[in-house]
């Protein structure tokens, strides 16, 4: 649904997107993560035909954006960084002015516009001036007007930045729901969104894509991902460290910590398939010196680690 081929964008002599590729697919829905400053909506804003690329090539649908653009762009919803309303509107008043722009009208207007409403629960307030909404209850309007033409694609920028717990977690199911049936492209800075609702995400960099995977893929990848966390008590604790690292299966010990005499650390195995042996050399060891192992348990990874390992901003 989404295919990008060497996308670039020169502002004068600063590169903001560097010879970029991806693809998305119906069914997908794909977190785009970067620090400030990475690209990511300079990019979106390319895919959706707001800016042009200073190379490249962007499809949506089959629908080629640089040679007929207004065919591609009727197959997106968009919902920028900062959501466009008009104050003075009630909520169903913009969605029926949205819907006439997407080139609905009649009955299929006002069927598109209680479709929307319903699936963003904006029902209590849909008679409301927009100048009267909570912060949460309008960025489910401009959620709305993204989604009232039923695009194939959507591509939204932040969705749920400013809002509460409750108001995200709505946000986010709404976006899991939609992505079964359309290929949705949203940048967050919140890793535990992509988590949460994201079958795919890609981590961009200085316009450059570093990383792309699941969430678990990626996960699997960070550094500590297959380590193993140890929590041991009993007399001569304190002088495990150095015992551990001389195990048969044990690459390093990081992060050593002494309390009364508590001891924990974090273990990493020679290998990944060297887990469960040196698990198990783990747990013979506190066997041995009557030892209580409190706690052994594999780390599974983070993305946050992920995210901070490929950034610049941690490589300065």
């Amino acid at each position: 649904m989404i295919e990008i081929t060497s996308l670039s964008k020169h502002f004068g002599p600063k590169v903001a997107v560097d010879n970029l590729s991806l693809t998305v697919q119906k069914g997908q829905v794909l977190g785009f993560l970067g620090p400030n400053g990475a690209g990511k909506s300079t990019t979106m804003r390319m895919i959706t035909g707001y800016l042009p690329p200073t190379a490249g090539a962007i499809t949506i649908g089959g629908v080629d954006m640089l040679d007929d653009p207004n065919q591609a762009k009727a197959k997106i919803g968009y919902l920028p960084e900062s959501a466009p309303l008009y104050a003075d509107m009630t909520v169903e008043g913009f969605l029926a002015f949205a819907a006439a722009l997407r080139g609905l009208n009649g009955s299929a207007k006002k069927a598109a516009v209680d479709k929307a409403i319903s699936t963003c629960f904006l029902e209590k307030v849909r008679a409301q001036s927009i100048d009267t909404l909570s912060k949460g209850y309008r960025h489910r309007t401009c959620l709305a007007q993204a989604i009232i033409h039923d695009p194939e694609v959507l591509i939204l920028d932040e969705p749920t930045d400013g809002l509460d717990p409750n108001q995200k977690d709505v946000v986010r199911n709404l976006i899991k729901e939609m992505g079964k049936t359309k290929a949705i492209i949203f940048s967050t800075h919140i890793l535990e969104e992509v988590e949460a609702c994201c079958t795919r995400a890609v981590i961009i960099d200085q316009g450059r894509v570093v990383a792309d995977g699941t969430p678990d893929e990626l996960k699997r990848r960070a550094l500590r991902a297959g380590s193993v966390h140890v929590k041991i008590s009993g007399q001569g604790s304190q002088a495990l460290a150095a015992d551990l690292g001389k195990l048969g299966h044990a690459a390093r010990v990081e992060n050593p910590a002494t309390s009364g005499d508590t001891f924990t650390a974090t273990v990493f195995p020679k290998s990944k398939t060297a887990i469960s042996a040196l698990s198990t050399e783990i747990y013979e060891l506190c066997r041995q010196r009557s030892l209580l192992l409190q706690e052994l348990h594999e780390e599974p990874g983070r993305l946050d680690d992920m995210f901070r390992e490929l950034t610049s901003q941690n490589k300065v």
